[in-house]
Parts: C-alpha cells; structure tokens; sequence
C-alpha cells in the first residue's frame, strides 16, 4: 500500500482555490473556512429551526408542507456546498449527509402525497420537536465539529514526501494479548525523500499509550523532507486501533487501558515497576525488531525502494509519552542508536527495581545523545513526580550528551498532532486550554528535532537551544 503524499498539493489545488474564493465571501480565511463550517452548519441550523418554531407558534400551526421543503432544500444546499469544493467531503460529515438524505427522502415523500396534519396543535409539541431536531443535528455534526477541517504543516525541505505501510510478522515472539497463542505482528509505516537514490538516516518513532502510528505526521514529514527515512510502529493492542495491510482492524487492549489508567508510581511504586517492565518489554520488543528487520532488508535481494534508502551507521529513535520511554530503553540497550528523543517521556526503563519504597535507578550515565522535550504537564514538576527523577537529574548531569526543552503553555498532547486534527479533544484530555499557538508549537519541536539529528546523526553543525519556548 502506496501512497504519494508528495503529490497532495496538485491534486488539492482545485479545492484551495474554491475555498479560498468562499473565504473571501465570508471574510474567513482558508484555514478557518475548515475549522469552522460545522460550527457555521450548527448555527445555521439552530437559527432556522429556531426561527421556525416562532413562526409555528404565532401561526397556531405546524406546517408540514413548508418543514418538508426546508428538509430538502437544506440537502440540495449540502450537496451544492459539496460540489463547490467549499466542504471537504470526509468522514466528517458523513453522518450529517446521512441525516440530511433521510429527512430529504422523507420530505419529499410527503410532499409527493400532499400530507397534511390533523393533530390538535400545542406549543409544547413544537418546542420538542425543534428540540429533537436540534439535537439529532448536534450528533450528525459532532465529527465535523470534534475533528474539523486543518491546514497541513508546510514541509521546509528539498524533498518530496512519499509514505508505504507494512505488516511485519515477529517469529520469535509471542503475542501475549491475544489468546490465539500466534507470533507477534506490527503495522508500521515509513515516510521517506522521494525522487532520490542516496543514503539517509534511520528514524524508529513509537506513539504514546492509546495513540496511533500517524500521531506526529508532521514531525515525520518534515523530516523525511530533509533526508531523513522515518519509521512509525503501530503497537498493537497499545495503541487505539492499528489495521494491517490485509485489512484486519485490532483495538486497544482493555486490559492494558486499565492498566495505564490505575497506574500509580506516587501510591504504589511496586505495581508501577510491574507494568513498566511489562509495557516497555512489548514497546522495545517492537522498536529492536522493526530496526532490525530493516536492517537485514538494507542487506537483501528485493531491492525495496524504501529500505534501499537507508544507511545503516545512522539510526535515530524518538517517541511520545509511553513511546519515548521505550526510545529512552532502546537507546540504552543498543549500540547502533546514535540520538535520541523522548517527548515529555519518563526513563522507565532506567527503573531496575523498588527499594525501601522507593525506584532504584540504573545510575550509568546515558549512552548517547539524548533530547527531552517538556510541556506544563511535567516541567515544573519533575523533582516531584517519581517517575521522573532521572529526567531531573537530567537538568543538572554533566556525565551524559542531554539537551532539555519545555515548550511553555503546552499541554502533555500539544507535543503531538492531535493538537491539529482535534483542537477539542486536545484541549479536554489536557485539563486545559494550551497557551501555545499549535502550529508554533509543532513547527518549533520539528525545528528542533531536525537540528539534533542533524547534528548528531549527519554531523552537520552544532546544537545548541534554548531551554524555553
């Protein structure tokens, strides 16, 4: 499965220039011509309905004529909307456009019979009936308005981005969440310079505890933009839902979402060692062989396009969250990881056991190279939270190669793109509202990254930034 992100541009010009146009109408720019038509949609329809209502109060009657010719003319409107490229037909709105054609179907039906209505009229059954509609509405549109429409990261490099999948079957392992006893099998997608032929590093990420392989696209983007091949794993059962390229669909794993839930390295620091080693076997377990198997495939006869493309001295890993402590432990443990980066993400790996109730540390300094990325959720409270301790020791170690960075107003999911994708959800699993413009915030983590592996990984400079965003 084949995809040419690097041709996205030419084949959506058309659309940007149509919604550019119906921002100029509106007085909205591009971007918020996407980020708020469910909301414009929402109110529209709450006028209408409300408006009506009055109307049939005043009256004394429920017009079901005039309702039936609003239900259709309102799907006539979304389909025009649609061909005018001014909404982005996804699954956004398929819900609505469900909605829209059922009441349209049923509209028309009456009209076609000329329905009257005989029912004694009462105020109260015009009030539930705007209120149901009203409702009904708000479900229908509640994907547009929790996932609006964005406006992509620019990449900033000289190449094009192109991107495959793969399923990866891991004989050696057991899958240990699935009752069928099978080996261990990893979906995993790559984004790499497209149009090129050269040799460029190897970048392994791994997602956070209920995330996805795609959570820092543009991340990934820009940095394959500027040469680099990126690897993403989909943990399955540790992420939300993963499917694979024959189309089989996992979810998450319920007893892991408890697991990650109940977790307590405050209260119980015996449990929390527990899970650790058992999330972290899994997330490294994953990250050595997805390295490994691209490694052996650099070396083979298929000639792969994209493992062709990979020198094999250079390799990086990163992670968010859960995932960035597993990049921490896979930094660690092997000798072939030249940098490191863990956005806002504890050294789990680096706890070794529970002692007098307390973590007891590896206390060798760290391997290699090694950038932590913060946000409000953690800075100000490293010295605090157990699990974080040798991150702390971090800020003031002078053994080890650490660079750390707190991006000031982020939240802990400010540090991925669900920032983009679902400013809402964002905002509720934070506990707040960010302080932080999100295209800054994601544009200056991608900067950053760009620049330590850069500098670390081809050499390239010095690296040397600020504490503070």
């Amino acid at each position: 499965m084949e995809i040419g992100a690097g041709k996205f541009p030419d084949a959506c010009a058309d659309w940007h220039g149509k919604r550019r146009r119906f921002g100029l109408w509106t007085g909205l720019t591009l971007c918020e011509v996407g980020k708020t038509m469910g909301s414009i949609i929402l109110f529209a329809a709450f006028a209408v309905e409300l408006v009506f209502a009055a109307y049939c109060i005043h009256s004394r009657s429920y017009h079901p004529a005039i309702r039936s010719i609003m239900r259709v003319s309102a799907f006539a409107a979304f389909v025009m909307l649609i061909a005018m490229s001014v909404i982005e037909w996804s699954f956004r709105w398929y819900a609505f456009a469900a909605l829209l054609l059922i009441w349209s179907l049923l509209g028309a039906m009456a009209l076609v019979r000329k329905d009257g209505n005989c029912d004694v009229f009462r105020n109260g059954s015009v009030i539930r009936r705007a209120v149901l509609a009203l409702l009904v509405v708000l479900l229908a549109l509640s994907p547009a308005l929790i996932f609006p429409e964005y406006e992509a990261l620019e990449t900033t490099g000289a190449y094009g981005v192109e991107t495959v999948a793969y399923t990866h079957t891991d004989e050696s392992r057991i899958e240990t969440y699935s009752a069928t006893g099978g080996p261990r099998k990893v979906t995993v997608q790559y984004w790499y310079p497209a149009g090129t032929d050269g040799k460029y590093p190897l970048i392994v990420f791994s997602h956070g505890s209920f995330g996805v392989k795609s959570s820092n696209l543009s991340l990934y983007r820009e940095l394959a933009s500027h040469g680099y091949v990126v690897c993403s794993i989909d943990h399955t059962y540790q992420c939300l839902f993963t499917t694979d390229t024959d189309g089989k669909t996992s979810l998450l794993d319920r007893g892991f979402m408890h697991e990650v839930l109940a977790e307590d390295a405050e209260g119980d620091k015996v449990q929390s060692y527990e899970y650790y080693r058992k999330w972290m076997g899994t997330r490294t377990g994953d990250m050595n062989f997805v390295i490994d198997f691209a490694l052996e495939k650099v070396g083979g006869s298929d000639r792969n396009p994209v493992y062709a493309l990979i020198d094999t001295a250079k390799i990086g890993v990163m992670g968010h969250s859960l995932g960035g402590s597993a990049a921490l432990g896979v930094g660690r443990i092997r000798d072939d990881v030249g940098a490191v980066i863990a956005l806002e993400a504890p050294f789990m790996c680096d706890v070794v056991g529970v002692a007098s109730g307390e973590f007891v540390w590896n206390e060798e300094p760290y391997p290699v190279p090694v950038l932590n990325i913060y946000s409000d959720s953690s800075w100000s409270r490293l010295n605090e939270l157990p699990q974080y301790a040798a991150n702390a020791k971090l800020l003031v170690d002078t053994e080890a190669v650490a660079y750390n960075v707190y991006m000031r107003g982020a939240g802990h999911l400010s540090l991925t793109d669900l920032a983009l994708t679902s400013p809402f959800l964002t905002r509720i699993l934070n506990g707040q509202k960010a302080g932080i413009d999100t295209e800054y915030c994601l544009a200056t983590i991608n900067q950053i990254a760009l620049e330590f592996f850069d500098c670390y990984l081809k050499g390239k400079g010095g690296f040397a930034p600020r504490t503070v965003y």
